[in-house]
């Protein structure tokens, strides 16, 4: 969904507060156009958006934080927390309800398809994400045993394409994709916890 609040005059208009949704509900992302209007939304379109506020997990009774909910998971799956950290990191940049162009959704950026062979119901789901990418990362891992980096390659671009080229596909996506998931690997060893 996305707002244009417009500055005439000294006057703000603030549509989002007068249609009854809350700041809260969603990480909320910026962009003022040529024209000096600007533009809100929680789904960005375009690399111009800029964060304006981010959603912070609740604290409340049955809410988790992001690094409760990967630790679970993490432990669940026999997975290094710095592992699932930094695959999030990489994938949807902690932003639970991204959608890329080919249809990957939430934090771990989970195709419809997948998603639902991993009895994912809904992939906004911060707990249920993770554990659904959690579960994929876990098979990959067994399946290219344990080589981080067929398993990450994997992960970008599916294990039949790591298959068939019996390793890391010539593609500059999947070849990028596993270098930054790596960098943030070591990041989030040394970091402990926390979540950039």
């Amino acid at each position: 969904m996305t707002f244009t609040l417009k500055i005439l005059f000294g006057t703000v208009l603030i549509l989002p507060f007068f249609v009854g949704i809350s700041p809260a509900d969603a990480d909320i992302y910026r962009y003022v156009d040529a024209s000096g209007c600007v533009h809100f939304t929680d789904t960005p379109t375009h690399g111009r958006w800029n964060m304006y506020r981010k959603e912070v997990p609740s604290a409340g009774a049955g809410h988790r934080s992001y690094l409760d909910i990967i630790r679970y998971h993490a432990n669940s799956y026999r997975l290094e927390e710095a592992l699932v950290k930094a695959v999030i990191k990489v994938e949807s940049d902690y932003q639970p309800r991204i959608v890329s162009k080919k249809g990957a959704q939430g934090l771990m950026q989970l195709i419809p398809e997948t998603a639902r062979s991993l009895k994912v119901n809904n992939p906004f789901d911060p707990s249920e994400n993770i554990r659904g990418g959690s579960e994929y990362l876990r098979r990959m891992l067994d399946l290219f045993d344990n080589d981080i980096e067929l398993a990450l390659a994997a992960y970008n671009s599916g294990p039949n394409t790591v298959k068939r080229y019996g390793g890391i596909p010539p593609y500059n996506e999947t070849r990028n994709y596993v270098k930054k998931v790596k960098h943030y690997l070591d990041y989030y060893r040394q970091s402990g916890d926390t979540l950039l």
